[in-house]
């Protein structure tokens, strides 16, 4: 439960048709397995203490008086279970019968949801034998005690206040208007759902469409139990398709027809984000539900769900070739826009051989295309100076041409040279100032080029750089259009990666791959025999450790030390802890640091939900300070 992590777990027992003495066994014993694996909300089906297919045997007393007394054995086997139980019976209330699930916690019932919406078509008949629950809850006497009754029960935990738990059964969720809204509206982060849900051709994928997007819709967990083998099989099948979502993603779901347990981790401090972020999730300003509170300590959440490495980029080959086939096109529709809006005759790039200049030149062939312009209008202009290298030069070149754009070389290194006199600087002195002369130099020179021709500075910095604040203030820092800067690094490689795979000429392929394979550096120092000296993820650190810092820290406002615990799992086999500690503070230093260069970028478009654009998504104070972060982040020491 620490970092906000709560583990939950959908069970399918198995199950007798009626045997309420077997059926609560097994259901005791999943409880144990589940407590084992430190399960801290345990989700049964509908109706799991009888079997949901018993029909019209609910009507005899014998079987209800048997389902009261296995409840309270199962209320008894939670006195030492650290976890809050759902499970499902009926129950005769005041001549009655409803369908509810029982709220258990340390020898407790907490509540008694009902089912609202009955379904009563197909091969379902509830309203024979049941009641729909009541509009709002009310207390009933159950085994001498005052217990809560009704629908859109909260239950919330003492020990982690966002921890708000709501249940719902089966057909609710199916209905044009789920009890799960008004809860989750006032508060509930946790939807549970115990469920009887049969099986036909086709249905799991609806299925699993609809509990996905019902905690996408309400912005929170969902934790779907549902019936399995052991129901009867009189006109129907039952699967035990469980499944575990968080805001529209599955994390984990049982393979039908095999009763089973299926964990995962819902990370409420993410939901929380989420909501805060959403502005048309209005919570409820006079809250009217009935909330309950129960006790779960808090520990060390052993987390079993993954977090990709790099989570800017699908793991689906091909979900991730549309990806880059769709990043490339909003660059590019971008792009051709704002050129038809100037009315610029031509689009200027300063093109080094490197990700993200070639990135910017596929960008600008591709706009050009869409507006059908002769991309010999396309103005590649390569500037060598003291750091550059027969390998970029040469590539720079290669692929301009490849490309059909025109080709310029302006040499700087003279031009920097009596910068350095004018200014009094030694040029065997190579500090900062020795290279971001060089990198203003060249801008002035793309802007007096783009000035010259009617033509449009076009930036290649990606937002990765622009989150370390990587980039010369007023050099490469500025451009008219910067088409790369909600692009991250990691991904310029595979958008780089998609067009060599995607080319034609099979020359300008193996230029392509010959870029990918370069190091990524500014080439603002002197080459070693030839080589390229200066290696930026040398300097400021691998950059598939900034995304990752960059991603979680923006997208979903993780505290830096969740961060941390969060990368330790993802890179155990890549870095070491203090490796990753270390780039951390300096991402989250540079971050802040570095802010007033992201004041004042110019317009690029967007293309992921992680942007820095200063108008959109990032109105951060260029003077805000980063000690609070850096604090939490000591804690990890």
């Amino acid at each position: 439960m620490k970092q906000g992590f709560v583990k939950v777990a959908a069970v399918t027992p198995d199950i007798r048709v009626a045997d309420v003495d077997y059926n609560t066994e097994k259901i005791c014993a999943a409880i144990d397995e589940a407590a084992l694996e430190h399960a801290k909300i345990v989700v049964f089906p509908e109706l799991c203490i009888t079997g949901y297919t018993c029909g019209d045997l609910y009507l005899q007393d014998v079987l209800l008086n048997s389902a009261k007394q296995a409840l309270n054995r199962i209320v008894k086997h939670t006195r030492d279970k650290d976890m809050l139980v759902f499970v499902g019976l009926p129950l005769d209330v005041e001549g009655k019968l409803y369908n509810v699930a029982a709220a258990l916690n340390r020898g407790e019932i907490l509540g008694l949801t009902t089912k609202t919406f009955l379904p009563n078509y197909g091969e379902f008949y509830e309203m024979r034998q049941f009641t729909p629950g009541p509009d709002v809850s009310r207390d009933i006497l159950f085994e001498g005690s005052q217990i809560p009754f009704g629908p859109q029960i909260l239950f919330q935990a003492t020990t982690m206040e966002n921890l708000i738990v709501s249940v719902e059964i089966c057909e609710d969720v199916w209905s044009p208007i789920p009890p799960s809204i008004k809860a989750a509206l006032e508060g509930a982060t946790v939807i549970v759902n115990c469920s009887a849900s049969d099986e036909i051709a086709g249905k799991d994928s609806y299925r699993r469409t609809l509990i996905s997007g019902q905690s996408a819709r309400l912005i929170s967990g969902y934790v779907y139990a549902n019936a399995g083998d052991g129901e009867s099989t009189t006109d129907v099948v039952f699967g035990g398709h469980n499944i575990i979502a968080e805001n529209g993603v599955v994390l984990k779901e049982t393979k039908r027809y095999k009763n089973d347990i299926v964990y995962s981790e819902i990370d409420i401090e993410r939901i929380m984000g989420e909501r805060r972020r959403n502005t048309t999730f209005r919570m409820e300003c006079r809250p009217t539900l009935r909330r309950v509170p129960f006790y779960i300590e808090m520990e060390e959440t052993e987390l079993t769900r993954m977090f990709p490495k790099n989570p800017f980029i699908p793991a689906n080959e091909k979900i991730r070739e549309k990806r880059c086939e769709e990043v490339l096109t909003i660059q590019a529709m971008g792009l051709k826009k704002r050129l038809a809006h100037t009315h610029a005759k031509t689009a200027v790039v300063g093109i080094s051989g490197g990700l993200d200049s070639t990135l910017a030149l596929l960008v600008i062939a591709r706009a050009f295309d869409l507006l059908g312009k002769d991309k010999k209008e396309i103005y590649a202009v390569t500037m060598p100076c003291f750091g550059t290298t027969d390998r970029t030069y040469r590539n720079a070149c290669e692929m301009s041409k490849k490309l059909g754009a025109t080709l310029m070389e302006v040499p700087i290194a003279e031009a920097v040279s009596v910068h350095f006199r004018d200014i009094g600087h030694d040029p065997e002195n190579h500090d900062v100032t020795y290279e971001n002369a060089q990198a203003r130099e060249r801008t002035q020179v793309l802007m007096d080029i783009a000035n010259a021709n009617g033509g449009m500075v076009i930036g290649t910095g990606d937002m990765s750089e622009l989150a370390l604040g990587w980039a010369t203030y007023n050099g490469d820092h500025m451009s008219m259009y910067g088409i790369n800067s909600s692009v991250p690094k990691t991904f310029v490689r595979y958008l780089v990666k998609h067009s060599a795979d995607t080319a034609k000429d099979q020359e300008l392929k193996r230029i392509l791959y010959d870029v990918l394979d370069t190091p990524v550096s500014p080439e603002l120092l002197p080459p070693k025999e030839g080589h390229i000296a200066q290696k930026t993820e040398n300097l400021v650190g691998p950059y598939e450790l900034h995304d990752f810092y960059l991603y979680y820290f923006l997208r979903f406002g993780y505290a830096p030390s969740k961060i941390f615990k969060l990368a330790e799992r993802a890179f155990a086999d890549r870095y070491d802890s203090v490796t990753i500690l270390k780039w951390l503070e300096t991402f989250c230093r540079r971050f802040f640091a570095q802010q007033f260069k992201r004041s004042c970028l110019p317009d690029g478009p967007k293309v992921g939900t992680v942007a820095l654009s200063p108008r959109g998504d990032l109105r951060m104070p260029s003077d805000a300070c980063a000690a609070t972060w850096l604090k939490d982040l000591e804690s990890v020491r």
